[in-house]
């Protein structure tokens, strides 16, 4: 789908460490430009560096730096940068709450699957910090959807939940009617 040069992710990211040790991280000014310029490039290695610098700036993006976040979920989007990049944007929502409920709202409720998908999947690593009511609802506003990696999302994320609120996940599976394969995928640590 995408070109690849290559370069296996350790090598990749010793090479993008020594590329910062020699030649400084990039400015927050300079951010947006340097991860546009990388996400421009075809090969996907220059996305995976985009990703990596923006996880460098993370705890310090401001309000305005949503945009950047989205424009890596839109473009060249697939799951291998729609995934790594929700860590990122789950620190984003954490540094600036106030825009969680209402970005995410946009999210689950557009025609882009990788938007939806985020929607979903942002939490990943809240772990108790999890606002559960709106997981359940982001699930239940797509648990019909015949997009698979909408499904594999759904459960992914209940499946993450579980390892914080185990009977409540399967509470939830049990009353929602989802699809096999997000029911599956939530359940796939339960005896």
């Amino acid at each position: 789908m995408f070109p690849y040069l290559g370069i296996k992710s350790p090598q990749r990211k010793e090479l993008t460490k020594s590329f910062i040790a020699e030649n400084g991280l990039p400015s927050k000014v300079e951010l947006e430009k340097v991860v546009k310029g990388l996400w421009d490039l075809p090969e996907r290695e220059f996305h995976y560096i985009a990703i990596d610098l923006v996880g460098k700036w993370a705890k310090k993006l401001e309000e305005k730096d949503l945009e950047l976040l989205e424009y890596m979920i839109v473009n060249k989007s697939w799951w291998d940068t729609v995934d790594t990049t929700a860590k990122y944007v789950g620190v984003f929502f954490k540094k600036h709450p106030e825009l969680t409920k209402p970005t995410t709202l946009r999210w689950i409720t557009s025609d882009n699957m990788w938007l939806q998908r985020m929607a979903i999947i942002f939490q990943l690593a809240y772990k108790k910090d999890t606002d559960v009511d709106l997981l359940f609802e982001y699930v239940l506003r797509k648990a019909d959807s015949e997009e698979f990696f909408i499904q594999k999302a759904i459960g992914w994320a209940l499946r993450q939940y579980a390892k914080i609120d185990a009977a409540e996940v399967k509470r939830f599976v049990e009353v929602t009617d989802l699809k096999p394969l997000s029911r599956r995928e939530a359940l796939k640590h339960f005896k």
